[in-house]
């Protein structure tokens, strides 16, 4: 069971966005499962969609926050559950950030093939983890030596700066903590990391994941008491999921003040026995894969779609004909 998984998670996704015009709930998710609804519309105004997905993901209509590692429920595949999802009015299907090569995704492509079914690809990714299990020096003594550079043996030069601290700001200084991490991407990206719907999210999930055993961690990284980068990891059975980060570029010019924060986080999670991995999800960085360079494990993610509706599977014959 994942983050993503959680009543937390999946339950403040459709408080926030299932009264989008459109949306109708199938599956509730939440428990170990992911939960699935119904997404009306017209593409480009005229063609019908009536796509099937997964709560806390959306295909061409809305951004959200990424939801990962989904899955189907084995009993959406017993013969009443699996007639039941079929008689549901959908003639397209997008099944986003599912385990490649796992038993969810054989059972996708064998139920299209069987129904004759369309089946594609529309995106794939990889998810990047490090394995808290053993010793953290001899994991930094694995990485290429910038990268250990970076994430570790420039402390001395981040101390020489100031005084240096981290704290927690969950709970009390939450609001305090999305502020710093907007500001951040406002001055790196040009945009806010969080909107207004996106903070309300966050918060909701924050509040109710600890009601599951999940620990918030909102890690703030300060120099002589002046805020130099933030991460916003949330530890949950074991996994340390890091979500977001930003942090100030001008801080100094032979530091990555991001990288050596993460390092700080990531040195923790080995310490902790009850932590067994740092998951940095996927996603890559703004100029390099940084995570790719730092993973011990690489999971790979893929999205497909599914057209079962005549209209619609020649349609997409047409502007696909490799399909």
């Amino acid at each position: 069971m994942s983050l993503f998984q959680t009543d937390a998670w999946l339950g403040a996704w459709w408080n926030t966005w299932g009264t989008t015009a459109g949306f109708s709930s199938v599956i509730p998710g939440g428990s170990g499962g992911s939960g699935l609804y119904l997404d009306n519309y017209r593409f480009r105004g005229v063609l019908p969609i009536r796509c099937l997905q997964f709560v806390g993901t959306n295909y061409r209509r809305i951004s959200t926050p990424r939801t990962e590692y989904n899955q189907l429920r084995s009993e959406w595949f017993t013969d009443s559950e699996f007639e039941f999802v079929q008689s549901l009015p959908w003639n397209e299907a997008v099944f986003r950030d599912i385990v490649d090569h796992s038993p969810d995704l054989n059972e996708i492509k064998r139920l299209c093939k069987s129904k004759r079914w369309l089946f594609r690809v529309v995106h794939s990714d990889d998810a990047y983890g490090i394995s808290a299990l053993g010793d953290f020096h001899t994991y930094l003594g694995k990485l290429g030596y910038n990268t250990r550079l970076r994430l570790f043996n420039r402390r001395k030069v981040l101390q020489s700066c100031g005084e240096i601290s981290r704290r927690n700001l969950w709970p009390n200084e939450c609001d305090t903590f999305f502020q710093l991490l907007n500001d951040f991407h406002r001055d790196r990206w040009g945009t806010p990391c969080f909107g207004r719907l996106s903070l309300a999210f966050h918060k909701q999930f924050l509040a109710d994941i600890e009601k599951e055993g999940g620990v918030p961690q909102l890690s703030l990284l300060s120099c002589d008491q002046s805020a130099i980068s933030v991460l916003y990891n949330v530890e949950f059975k074991g996994t340390v999921y890091n979500l977001q980060s930003g942090y100030l570029e001008s801080f100094h010019k032979k530091l990555s003040i991001g990288s050596l924060h993460l390092g700080y986080c990531i040195e923790e999670a080995f310490l902790d026995p009850g932590v067994r991995l740092f998951d940095l999800l996927a996603g890559g960085g703004k100029n390099d894969n940084y995570k790719k360079r730092l993973a011990t494990d690489i999971t790979p993610l893929v999205s497909v779609m599914i057209v079962r509706g005549t209209l619609l599977k020649l349609l997409y014959l047409l502007k696909h004909p490799d399909w």
